[in-house]
């Protein structure tokens, strides 16, 4: 495996480079699927691009690549491809200069600052490798190019693009996800890996009136203002303190004098949770909490609150047995000390929706993607390292590409048995 990765090292790591100063938002990847749609095509894969149609009719960038082996089973290998609207500030050679418009219409810096362009290239190698091991395995493997994984949609857009219906349902899944770990190292948390995450907008509506006559009025900020700190007690007090959960406002809009009250103020919600009966505890404690607040303050039943959901994407479940099936795996095949301990994490991901609500076992892996001495020096200081999504965050390429290629290669040619 070591001489077929030296291989197509450098080409892979320029491959690489050009990702990463090319990056392109959510629901635009049309250079990086072309660019992986032609790679996979020349390895001598069967390639359909433009896979999946988001809720507003809209075609996605998806790209599909299968490649029959004779009579197996099916193995789904995912690499998703969107950037972030982050200016990136690593001062590296091959840096992001890119800027785009976001969909508020804004000119925003893009950057590769969760490591996607990592995940293409590694599937790009993983995809030459199996063809020249094709002696070792048997089955059928299925490459996905996921598109907008960062606006948690490109998943279920490829699903409600009949992926599995056109393509075939995989009887497995798989993925993996570059992180601040030491480079040469793996973690595979089983269980309940990361949250949901479900977006909701609060409109608080009131009676507008003159900041001088706050009694003619029902002041929607006040009610705003108890809201906000009234939710805190959602999670404190009404989910159960053994299973996690976390309740953000990150956007809050509301007037436009200091001398007016307004009628309304609109509130984003972001919450997280790994059991779904906490998620909906939530959500029920949102409107509760919400309408409780209106009525208090004596707002006229025709001017209650209105809630409305986003995006929601279920949490990732990393099915246990398949996960202690790549452990032992990775442990023989990479040496038991590349296997680290994680804990699972509030973040989100929407790889899990393929595993259509875990009846197929999907499981993602973390890829050490950092110099281990920065490692080290960060655990003595206790300066946490640039995670993902900071404008700082920039994996060592070299070697992450190689244990990423080798890692996701040994676990595809082991499960297509």
């Amino acid at each position: 495996m070591s001489a077929l990765v030296d291989k197509q090292e450098s080409n892979l790591l320029a491959t690489y480079k050009s990702l990463h100063a090319a990056p392109e938002l959510s629901h635009h990847e049309e250079k990086t699927s072309a660019l992986l749609a032609g790679e996979l095509r020349a390895a001598g894969y069967e390639v359909t691009e433009h896979v999946g149609v988001y809720a507003d009719g809209s075609k996605a960038f998806g790209v599909v690549a299968i490649l029959k082996n004779g009579a197996g089973p099916t193995l789904l290998v995912r690499a998703d491809m969107d950037a972030l609207p982050v200016t990136e500030k690593t001062g590296l050679p091959y840096a992001s200069s890119v800027r785009a418009k976001n969909p508020a219409g804004q000119d925003v810096g893009v950057m590769h600052a969760c490591g996607h362009d990592i995940h293409v290239t590694t599937m790009i190698g993983v995809a030459r490798l199996m063809v020249e091991e094709k002696a070792k395995w048997h089955g059928t493997l299925m490459l996905i190019g996921q598109p907008s994984e960062e606006t948690i949609d490109g998943a279920q857009a490829m699903l409600a693009d009949h992926l599995y219906e056109r393509f075939g349902t995989p009887d497995m899944a798989i993925a993996l996800h570059d992180s601040n770990l030491a480079v040469g190292t793996l973690a595979i948390v089983p269980g309940y890996a990361m949250a949901s995450s479900t977006g909701m907008d609060v409109l608080m509506r009131g009676v507008g009136a003159h900041a001088s006559q706050p009694q003619s009025g029902k002041d929607p900020i006040v009610m705003s203002a108890e809201f906000i700190v009234a939710l805190q007690t959602i999670v404190s007090r009404s989910t159960p303190p053994r299973s996690p959960a976390v309740l953000t406002v990150g956007d809050i809009h509301g007037g436009t004098k200091r001398n007016i009250i307004p009628d309304e103020v609109k509130m984003e919600l972001n919450f997280r949770a790994y059991d779904e009966s906490v998620r909906q505890t939530i959500i029920a404690g949102i409107e509760r909490t919400a309408k409780g607040i209106a009525i208090a303050a004596g707002v006229p039943e025709d001017r209650m609150p209105i809630l409305t959901m986003q995006e929601y994407t279920p949490s990732m479940y990393n099915d246990p047995a398949l996960s202690a099936r790549l452990v032992a795996l990775f442990q023989q095949k990479l040496g038991k000390e590349s296997i680290v301990e994680d804990d699972p994490k509030m973040g989100s991901e929407d790889f899990g929706v393929f595993g259509l609500d875990h009846k197929i076992p999907a499981v993602i892996f973390w890829l050490g993607a950092y110099d281990p001495a920065k490692v080290a020096e960060s655990k003595a200081s206790g300066k946490p390292l640039p995670s993902p999504h900071s404008p700082l965050f920039a994996p060592v390429p070299e070697p992450t590409i190689r244990m990423g290629v080798t890692a996701m290669t040994d676990a595809a040619i082991a499960l297509l048995q």
